[in-house]
């Protein structure tokens, strides 16, 4: 679902580039060359949003803003910290 909230903006930023593009074409000196490198960097900013997307729909509903797995999760995620681990000598709990 991400990856579709990431096509408006990164539609805007295609528009704009191209906008900005076909304005620059139409100057001289300095202000074409500044609206050919915002052109395109407004490309590459819409390139990025769309790689963003993807990135973060690979990913899923992975929460830990640290990437760490394992005993670090515990350390440093909230989520994880609900589950407070075990002294490995210690009898398990009944309930």
């Amino acid at each position: 679902m991400i990856y579709l909230l990431a096509l408006l903006p990164a539609t805007a930023l295609a528009v704009a580039g191209y906008f900005v593009l076909f304005l620059s074409a139409r100057s001289e000196g300095a202000l074409r060359t500044f609206g050919k490198y915002l052109g395109f960097w407004a490309f590459t900013l819409a390139g990025l949003v769309i790689l963003g997307a993807i990135f973060a729909a690979a990913h899923g509903r992975h929460h830990c803003p640290f990437g760490m797995h394992g005993a670090h999760e515990r350390m440093y995620c909230p989520e994880s910290r609900m589950e407070e681990p075990r002294d490995a000598g210690a009898p398990p709990a009944s309930h």
